[in-house]
């Protein structure tokens, strides 16, 4: 018999950003990126630290 599918098991959905950023390496000089997935309005905060 087939199941029938339940569409309310997610009650609820966080929104989510993925932030890339360039970081340039003090001792060889070459860039390499820092990847993080956080909420939108942490995503300003990520970008302006170094």
């Amino acid at each position: 018999m087939a199941k029938k599918t339940v569409a309310s098991l997610q009650t609820s959905s966080k929104r989510l950003s993925k932030a890339i950023k360039m970081v340039k390496s003090p001792k060889t000089g070459a860039y390499t990126f820092v990847e993080s997935i956080m909420s939108p309005e942490a995503v300003d905060e990520f970008l302006k630290k170094k």
